[in-house]
Protein backbone atom coordinates (compact mmCIF):
# COMPACT_ATOMS: atom_id res chain seq x y z
CA UNK A 1 0.00 0.00 0.00
CA UNK A 2 1.28 3.48 -0.87
CA UNK A 3 0.57 6.92 0.54
CA UNK A 4 1.17 9.00 -2.58
CA UNK A 5 1.03 8.61 -6.37
CA UNK A 6 4.74 9.50 -6.65
CA UNK A 7 5.83 6.27 -4.96
CA UNK A 8 5.09 4.01 -7.93
CA UNK A 9 6.95 6.41 -10.22
CA UNK A 10 9.99 6.36 -7.91
CA UNK A 11 9.80 2.57 -7.65
CA UNK A 12 10.11 2.33 -11.41
CA UNK A 13 12.90 4.90 -11.87
CA UNK A 14 15.15 3.87 -8.99
CA UNK A 15 18.72 5.05 -9.54
CA UNK A 16 17.85 6.06 -13.12
CA UNK A 17 16.37 9.21 -11.55
CA UNK A 18 19.93 10.50 -11.17
CA UNK A 19 20.51 10.22 -14.94
CA UNK A 20 17.97 12.93 -15.75
CA UNK A 21 19.43 16.29 -16.77
CA UNK A 22 17.60 18.23 -14.07
CA UNK A 23 19.67 16.42 -11.41
CA UNK A 24 23.04 17.52 -12.81
CA UNK A 25 23.12 20.98 -11.22
CA UNK A 26 23.32 19.81 -7.61
CA UNK A 27 26.67 21.44 -6.75
CA UNK A 28 25.64 24.83 -8.12
CA UNK A 29 22.31 24.69 -6.32
CA UNK A 30 23.94 23.78 -3.00
CA UNK A 31 26.57 26.50 -3.36
CA UNK A 32 23.83 29.07 -3.94
CA UNK A 33 21.84 27.84 -0.95
CA UNK A 34 24.85 27.97 1.37
CA UNK A 35 25.36 31.62 0.46
CA UNK A 36 21.68 32.60 0.44
CA UNK A 37 20.83 30.91 3.74
CA UNK A 38 24.20 31.67 5.40
CA UNK A 39 24.74 28.00 6.19
CA UNK A 40 27.78 27.18 8.31
CA UNK A 41 29.74 24.01 8.94
CA UNK A 42 28.16 21.87 11.62
CA UNK A 43 24.63 23.18 11.09
CA UNK A 44 21.80 20.63 11.05
CA UNK A 45 19.74 20.69 7.86
CA UNK A 46 16.42 18.95 7.12
CA UNK A 47 15.96 17.90 3.48
CA UNK A 48 12.24 17.34 2.83
CA UNK A 49 11.52 15.23 -0.24
CA UNK A 50 15.19 14.32 -0.43
CA UNK A 51 14.82 11.70 -3.17
CA UNK A 52 17.99 9.59 -3.51
CA UNK A 53 19.84 12.16 -1.40
CA UNK A 54 21.77 14.23 -3.92
CA UNK A 55 21.40 17.60 -2.15
CA UNK A 56 21.90 16.02 1.26
CA UNK A 57 25.18 14.41 0.20
CA UNK A 58 26.43 17.65 -1.34
CA UNK A 59 25.63 19.57 1.85
CA UNK A 60 27.41 16.98 4.00
CA UNK A 61 30.45 17.33 1.74
CA UNK A 62 30.45 21.04 2.67
CA UNK A 63 30.46 20.27 6.40
CA UNK A 64 26.76 20.21 7.28
CA UNK A 65 24.83 17.47 9.09
CA UNK A 66 21.74 16.50 7.07
CA UNK A 67 18.66 14.40 7.73
CA UNK A 68 16.64 13.57 4.63
CA UNK A 69 13.03 12.41 4.48
CA UNK A 70 11.10 11.11 1.49
CA UNK A 71 7.82 9.29 1.00
CA UNK A 72 9.43 6.87 -1.47
CA UNK A 73 10.87 3.78 0.23
CA UNK A 74 12.91 3.06 -2.91
CA UNK A 75 14.55 6.48 -2.91
CA UNK A 76 15.27 6.29 0.82
CA UNK A 77 16.89 2.88 0.34
CA UNK A 78 19.13 4.30 -2.40
CA UNK A 79 20.08 7.28 -0.24
CA UNK A 80 20.86 5.06 2.76
CA UNK A 81 22.98 2.73 0.64
CA UNK A 82 25.17 5.66 -0.41
CA UNK A 83 25.10 7.60 2.86
CA UNK A 84 28.30 8.95 4.38
CA UNK A 85 28.90 10.12 7.94
CA UNK A 86 26.73 13.15 8.63
CA UNK A 87 23.87 12.05 6.37
CA UNK A 88 20.84 10.11 7.63
CA UNK A 89 17.61 9.24 5.87
CA UNK A 90 14.16 7.92 6.71
CA UNK A 91 10.85 7.31 4.98
CA UNK A 92 8.37 9.93 6.13
CA UNK A 93 5.35 11.77 4.78
CA UNK A 94 6.12 15.48 4.34
CA UNK A 95 2.51 16.25 5.24
CA UNK A 96 3.03 14.79 8.71
CA UNK A 97 6.51 15.78 9.88
CA UNK A 98 7.09 15.24 13.60
CA UNK A 99 10.21 17.34 14.24
CA UNK A 100 10.16 20.32 16.60
CA UNK A 101 12.80 23.08 16.72
CA UNK A 102 15.55 20.62 15.81
CA UNK A 103 17.19 22.06 12.71
CA UNK A 104 19.04 25.22 11.73
CA UNK A 105 17.54 25.15 8.25
CA UNK A 106 15.15 23.15 6.08
CA UNK A 107 15.02 22.72 2.32
CA UNK A 108 12.56 21.22 -0.14
CA UNK A 109 13.88 21.32 -3.68
CA UNK A 110 12.99 20.09 -7.15
CA UNK A 111 9.37 19.54 -6.10
CA UNK A 112 10.47 16.65 -3.90
CA UNK A 113 7.51 17.24 -1.59
CA UNK A 114 6.00 20.72 -1.78
CA UNK A 115 3.99 21.11 -4.97
CA UNK A 116 3.46 17.39 -5.56
CA UNK A 117 0.20 17.74 -3.65
CA UNK A 118 -3.07 18.93 -5.09
CA UNK A 119 -4.72 20.82 -2.24
CA UNK A 120 -3.81 24.04 -0.46
CA UNK A 121 -4.24 22.24 2.86
CA UNK A 122 -1.66 19.59 1.98
CA UNK A 123 0.85 22.09 0.63
CA UNK A 124 0.36 24.22 3.74
CA UNK A 125 0.90 21.13 5.89
CA UNK A 126 4.30 20.57 4.27
CA UNK A 127 5.34 24.17 4.91
CA UNK A 128 3.95 24.06 8.45
CA UNK A 129 5.92 20.91 9.20
CA UNK A 130 9.09 22.48 7.87
CA UNK A 131 8.49 25.61 9.94
CA UNK A 132 7.98 23.54 13.09
CA UNK A 133 11.15 21.58 12.36
CA UNK A 134 13.53 24.56 12.43
CA UNK A 135 14.60 26.68 15.36
CA UNK A 136 13.49 30.27 15.81
CA UNK A 137 15.35 32.34 13.23
CA UNK A 138 16.01 29.21 11.18
CA UNK A 139 16.12 29.52 7.42
CA UNK A 140 14.14 27.73 4.72
CA UNK A 141 14.44 27.26 0.98
CA UNK A 142 11.55 25.87 -1.06
CA UNK A 143 11.29 25.51 -4.82
CA UNK A 144 7.97 25.60 -6.67
CA UNK A 145 6.83 25.48 -10.26
CA UNK A 146 5.86 28.80 -11.79
CA UNK A 147 2.22 29.17 -12.85
CA UNK A 148 3.28 31.93 -15.24
CA UNK A 149 5.78 29.73 -17.06
CA UNK A 150 3.45 26.73 -17.17
CA UNK A 151 0.66 28.76 -18.77
CA UNK A 152 2.97 30.34 -21.32
CA UNK A 153 4.75 27.13 -22.29
CA UNK A 154 2.30 24.39 -21.37
CA UNK A 155 2.79 22.36 -24.59
CA UNK A 156 1.31 18.91 -23.92
CA UNK A 157 0.31 19.59 -20.32
CA UNK A 158 -3.12 20.43 -19.00
CA UNK A 159 -3.38 23.29 -16.53
CA UNK A 160 -6.37 23.36 -14.19
CA UNK A 161 -7.06 27.02 -13.49
CA UNK A 162 -9.22 26.34 -10.43
CA UNK A 163 -6.54 24.47 -8.49
CA UNK A 164 -3.34 25.59 -10.20
CA UNK A 165 -2.47 21.93 -10.85
CA UNK A 166 -0.67 20.93 -14.03
CA UNK A 167 -1.21 17.40 -15.35
CA UNK A 168 1.21 15.74 -17.72
CA UNK A 169 1.34 12.26 -19.23
CA UNK A 170 4.98 11.35 -19.83
CA UNK A 171 7.41 8.47 -20.15
CA UNK A 172 10.10 7.55 -17.61
CA UNK A 173 12.77 4.87 -17.79
CA UNK A 174 14.31 2.62 -15.16
CA UNK A 175 17.94 1.50 -14.73
CA UNK A 176 17.56 -1.07 -17.53
CA UNK A 177 16.07 1.42 -19.97
CA UNK A 178 12.57 0.03 -19.69
CA UNK A 179 9.96 2.75 -20.16
CA UNK A 180 6.66 3.32 -18.43
CA UNK A 181 3.98 5.92 -19.07
CA UNK A 182 3.10 7.86 -15.93
CA UNK A 183 0.90 10.74 -14.86
CA UNK A 184 2.49 13.75 -13.16
CA UNK A 185 0.45 16.20 -11.12
CA UNK A 186 2.28 19.30 -9.95
CA UNK A 187 0.86 22.42 -8.33
CA UNK A 188 2.08 25.70 -9.81
CA UNK A 189 2.25 29.00 -7.96
CA UNK A 190 2.62 32.74 -8.36
CA UNK A 191 4.99 34.67 -6.08
CA UNK A 192 2.01 36.24 -4.31
CA UNK A 193 0.51 32.82 -3.55
CA UNK A 194 3.84 31.63 -2.17
CA UNK A 195 4.17 34.67 0.10
CA UNK A 196 0.66 34.14 1.47
CA UNK A 197 1.18 30.40 2.02
CA UNK A 198 4.45 30.86 3.87
CA UNK A 199 3.08 33.73 5.96
CA UNK A 200 0.16 31.52 7.02
CA UNK A 201 2.58 29.15 8.80
CA UNK A 202 4.70 31.83 10.47
CA UNK A 203 7.41 32.21 7.87
CA UNK A 204 8.76 35.53 6.63
CA UNK A 205 9.62 35.49 2.94
CA UNK A 206 13.01 37.14 2.49
CA UNK A 207 13.27 36.75 -1.26
CA UNK A 208 11.86 34.89 -4.27
CA UNK A 209 14.13 34.05 -7.18
CA UNK A 210 13.36 32.89 -10.70
CA UNK A 211 15.42 29.72 -11.14
CA UNK A 212 15.85 26.55 -13.10
CA UNK A 213 17.78 23.36 -12.30
CA UNK A 214 21.48 24.09 -11.97
CA UNK A 215 20.91 27.84 -12.18
CA UNK A 216 20.06 29.18 -8.73
CA UNK A 217 20.79 32.90 -8.87
CA UNK A 218 19.30 35.98 -7.24
CA UNK A 219 17.02 36.78 -10.18
CA UNK A 220 13.72 38.63 -9.84
CA UNK A 221 10.61 36.59 -10.73
CA UNK A 222 9.77 36.51 -14.42
CA UNK A 223 7.53 34.46 -16.71
CA UNK A 224 10.56 32.92 -18.42
CA UNK A 225 11.87 30.65 -15.65
CA UNK A 226 10.15 27.33 -14.85
CA UNK A 227 10.60 27.54 -11.08
CA UNK A 228 10.66 29.93 -8.16
CA UNK A 229 12.96 29.53 -5.19
CA UNK A 230 11.55 30.96 -1.96
CA UNK A 231 13.98 31.95 0.80
CA UNK A 232 12.37 32.45 4.20
CA UNK A 233 12.95 32.76 7.94
CA UNK A 234 11.03 31.32 10.89
CA UNK A 235 9.77 34.19 13.03
CA UNK A 236 8.78 32.45 16.30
Amino acid sequence: MTDHWFESLADHMGTAYLRYSFTKGTDQEVSALIDALDLQRGMRILDVGCGPGRHAMALVARGMVVHGVDISRRFVDIAQANAVSGATFERADARRLSFSNEFDAAISLCQGAFGLLGSDEENRAVLGGMASSVKRGGRLAVSAFSAYFRLKYQNDTHFEATSGVSHERTEVRNEMGQSAEVDLWTTCFTPRELRLLLASVGLRVDDIWSVEPGAYFASVPTVESPEFLVLATKLD
